[in-house]
C-alpha cells in the first residue's frame, strides 16, 4: 500500500504533475533540433534546480529525458537528420514515408510506439529492478565485446543493398572513431600534430553532417525540388495496426530495457539492434525495409524509449548510470544529498517510486504532445526547398556548435557534410559510418581489457565459453553471420541475373 502511494505522490500533487508535462513538451522539442540532446538538456537543469527541493528537479529532468529520446525522431522523419543518436535507424524508413507523403502516419505509429516502449520500460523498473541489474553485473569485458561485434554485424541491414558497401563505409566510421587519444596509453593517435583532433570525433557531429548536411547538398543538386505534399487525415493508427504489431513491439521494448541496462549501452545500441532484429525477423513486410516500412520505425522507436526505463534501474539499484542522462541525474541526486546505490530503495523507497510515478505520466504526456503537434510538424516538410534547405544547414552549424561550444565541431560538421554528399551520390549508405564511429570505443576498450584480464588473446578467446552470457552472444553472432552470407549469396545472385540481362 505504501508502494502505491508513493507512486501515486506525483499525480495528487499539481506542482509535479505540471513540471513533469513541460518537461515532456520541453523535451520534445529539444529533441528534435539536431546536436540538442537530452544529456544536454538535463545538465542544464541540473544547475537551474540547484536551489530546488528533490521532487520538483527530479519531475523536471525525468519529463526532459523522456520527451528529448521520443523527439530526436521527429526531425529524423521529416528532414532525414536524427535529432539523436537513438534515431539514425528511425531516419532509415520514416524519411522514405515522409517523401511518400505519409510523414503524419510515420509520426503517428512513432507516437504510439514510443509511448507502448516507455511504458514496458517503466514496468521492467518497478517490478524487475534488482533481478535486471544482477544480471547487467554478470556482464564482462567479454560480453561487451561480442555486444559491440553484434552491432558491427548489423551493416548489412542499414541502408544499403550491397553489403560490400555496408562494410565500405562502416570501416571508414571505425577508422575515423580511432581519431584521437588512446584512452587507455594517452598516445595520439591520427592527429598528425594537430591539437584539437585529440579528443576524437564526436559521433553527433558526424552524424548531423552525414544526415543532414549530405542530405541537403543532395537536394540542392537534384533537378526536381518541388516539396511533397503530406497527407495527414490518418495520423493515429487504428487498434487493428496496433495489435498486428504488438509482438515485434514487445520484442523490441524488452530489448530496449536490457540493453538500456547495461552500463554505457543506452538507447542508442539497443535501436541499432532491434533494427536488424525486425530486418531478419519480419517475414513479407508490407514496404521492403528503408522504403519505408513501419516494421523500421515500430522496433527502433519502442526500443530506445524502454531504455529509459532500462537506463534507470542500474542508476537507482547500483549506483551505476545506464547512459549518459543517467550519469548526470547521479550528480544531481549526490548534489541534493542523496547517493544512488543499494541503499536507495531501502532507506528511501519514496524516492524510486516517485520516479516511477513521474516516468508513468511523462509518457502519457509524451503521447498527448506528440500526437497533438504533428499536424504543425508536417508543415516543415511542405516548405519549399529553396528556403528549407538553408534553415537545414543552419541548424545543423547551431546544433553542431551547442555540443562543445566549438568552431571546430562546424569545420567537422561540413567536412562530414561533404563526404556524406559523395557516399549517397556513389549511392554508398552513410548509416554504417555513423555506427562504425559509435561502436569503435566500445569494441577497443572491451578488446584490450579483455586481453589484459585473460592475458593473452587465446585466453580471450577460450573465455567465451566459460559463462552462459559470452555463450549466449557468440552463438547469436553466429546466427547473424550465417544470415549475413545467405543475404551476400542472394544479392550476388541477383546482381549476376541483372548482369546477364
Amino acid at each position: 500500500m505504501e508502494v502505491l502511494q508513493y507512486v501515486l505522490v506525483p499525480f495528487t500533487d499539481l506542482f509535479l504533475f505540471a513540471l513533469v508535462a513541460v518537461g515532456v513538451f520541453s523535451g520534445i522539442y529539444i529533441g528534435a533540433i539536431p546536436g540538442l540532446s537530452g544529456t544536454m538538456a538535463v545538465s542544464l537543469l541540473v544547475s537551474f534546480t540547484f536551489g530546488w527541493e528533490t521532487n520538483p528537479a527530479l519531475a523536471l529532468m525525468v519529463g526532459v529525458f523522456v520527451g528529448a529520446v521520443y523527439g530526436g525522431s521527429r526531425s529524423a522523419i521529416l528532414l532525414n537528420i536524427p535529432g539523436a543518436p537513438a534515431a539514425v535507424a528511425t531516419a532509415l524508413d520514416g524519411y522514405p514515408m515522409a517523401l511518400k507523403g505519409e510523414a503524419g502516419r510515420a509520426m503517428g505509429i512513432v507516437t504510439t510506439q514510443s509511448f507502448i516502449g516507455t511504458l514496458i520500460g517503466i514496468f521492467a523498473l518497478a517490478f524487475f529492478a534488482p533481478a535486471v541489474s544482477k544480471l547487467a553485473l554478470k556482464f564482462s569485458s567479454v560480453d561487451y565485446l561480442l555486444l559491440g561485434l553484434m552491432g558491427m554485424m548489423m551493416v548489412g541491414s542499414l541502408g544499403s543493398k550491397s553489403i560490400f558497401r555496408g562494410l565500405v563505409t562502416a570501416a571508414l566510421g571505425v577508422l575515423l572513431g580511432t581519431i584521437g587519444m588512446d584512452t587507455m596509453t594517452a598516445v595520439p593517435r591520427f592527429t598528425f600534430g594537430i591539437t584539437y583532433l585529440l579528443p576524437g570525433v564526436n559521433y553527433v557531429v558526424a552524424m548531423i553532417g552525414l544526415f543532414g548536411v549530405a542530405e541537403a547538398l543532395v537536394q540542392i543538386t537534384t533537378k526536381d525540388i518541388e516539396a511533397v505534399k503530406q497527407k495527414i487525415d490518418k495520423i493515429v493508427p487504428s487498434f487493428e495496426i496496433i495489435k498486428k504489431y504488438l509482438p515485434l513491439t514487445i520484442r523490441s521494448s524488452i530489448v530496449g530495457v536490457l540493453v538500456g541496462a547495461l552500463p554505457g549501452a543506452g538507447g542508442d545500441i539497443a535501436a541499432l539492434l532491434t533494427y536488424d532484429q525486425a530486418k531478419r525477423t519480419v517475414k513479407n513486410p508490407e514496404v521492403p525495409f528503408g522504403e519505408g516500412a513501419v516494421e523500421g520505425l515500430i522496433a527502433p522507436e519502442s526500443a530506445n524509449n524502454a531504455a529509459i526505463g532500462g537506463a534507470f534501474i542500474p542508476m537507482l539499484t547500483l549506483g551505476i548510470p545506464g547512459d549518459a542522462v543517467t550519469a548526470v541525474m547521479i550528480g544531481a541526486l549526490t548534489i541534493h544529498g542523496l547517493r544512488p546505490g543499494p541503499n536507495l530503495m531501502t532507506n528511501t523507497p519514496d524516492l524510486f517510486y516517485l520516479i516511477v510515478g513521474c516516468l508513468i505520466i511523462a509518457s502519457f504526456a509524451l503521447l498527448l504532445f506528440g500526437l497533438t503537434g504533428i499536424r504543425i510538424f508536417t508543415k516543415i516538410v511542405e516548405i519549399p526547398k529553396g528556403i528549407l534547405l538553408p534553415i537545414i544547414i543552419i541548424l545543423s552549424v547551431v546544433g553542431s556548435y551547442a555540443i562543445n561550444n566549438s568552431l571546430y565541431d562546424i569545420f567537422w560538421m561540413l567536412g562530414f557534410g561533404v563526404l556524406g554528399y559523395f557516399l549517397k551520390r556513389f549511392d554508398y549508405p552513410v548509416a554504417p559510418a555513423v555506427l562504425g564511429i559509435i561502436l569503435t570505443k566500445l569494441l577497443e576498450e572491451n578488446y584490450r581489457r579483455g586481453i589484459l584480464l585473460k592475458k593473452s588473446v587465446l585466453g580471450l578467446v577460450g573465455s567465451v565459453f566459460t559463462s552462459p552470457i559470452t555463450l549466449i552472444l557468440f552463438t547469436l553472432i553466429v546466427v547473424m553471420f550465417v544470415a549475413q552470407t545467405e543475404t551476400y549469396k542472394r544479392w550476388k545472385a541477383k546482381r549476376d541475373i541483372r548482369k546477364a540481362a
